[in-house]
């Protein structure tokens, strides 16, 4: 009988520990997330969420304790080591898009590719854009500049851009924060959908309890710690 196939840590974090002045944020936390998942992270504003987010994003290094990225100390990398690692293996999502306005839907989704070895004009990176837009309903609007979208339809492109890369983990701080709650409704579907199509892990911070109801897994950030509230 074959031993069935166990997935494997994508991130684990150990210990770890973060001080800004004399406000302790994150103590002692321990953490670990299996390739695939999606993942919520809830809590009160100030409870650290968004520190934790930067911090497995590189974006913020810790005070003490360890972040390892299938295995890679993150600690160790210097700072444009960092920023290759961000661009090869995450993606982000924020509470505001952050499209660039003088750019159309698709020149938006391309940048992130400018920094690898694909260019805007390699086939294969332009295909896997309008595939990743296909699947966020957003082809008819491919050619338009942010300013002529809604809201949800800027953060739907934020995420096609998010994906371009291929990463293996996408962050999203509060991607629905911005949003009616119809149009938060439908990106939280399709947040679950992209996870399952793309196989892409999925990290959300969220304040909203019916977004972090769809994840496989739901955590609470309190007391400077990670408590996991799935029973």
């Amino acid at each position: 009988m074959k031993a069935m196939n166990k997935k494997k840590n994508l991130l684990q974090v150990e210990h770890l520990s973060k001080s800004f002045g004399e406000q302790e944020v994150l103590k002692d936390l321990s953490f670990e997330l299996e390739e695939g998942l999606s993942v919520s992270i809830e809590g009160p504003s100030g409870s650290g969420k968004s520190t934790f987010l930067n911090i497995l994003g590189t974006l913020d290094l810790p005070d003490s304790g360890i972040v390892l990225f299938k295995g890679q100390n993150l600690a160790l990398l210097s700072d444009s080591e960092r920023s290759v690692f961000r661009n090869k293996h995450i993606g982000f999502v924020f509470q505001m898009h952050h499209l660039l306005p003088q750019c159309t839907v698709m020149e938006n989704v391309l940048l992130p590719a400018l920094g690898t070895s694909a260019s805007k004009t390699d086939r294969a990176t332009v295909q896997r854009a309008r595939e990743i837009l296909d699947s966020l309903g957003m082809t008819e609007h491919s050619h338009k500049f942010p300013a002529q979208l809604s809201g949800g339809e800027c953060q739907r492109t934020a995420f096609a851009r998010a994906l371009i890369n291929q990463p293996e983990l996408i962050l999203a701080d509060e991607p629905t924060g911005s949003l009616d709650q119809e149009s938060a409704e439908k990106l939280g579907n399709e947040l679950i959908k992209l996870n399952r199509v793309f196989r892409t892990t999925l990290i959300v911070v969220t304040h909203s309890a019916a977004l972090a109801q769809k994840m496989q897994k739901r955590y609470a950030l309190k007391n400077k710690s990670l408590q996991s509230l799935n029973h």
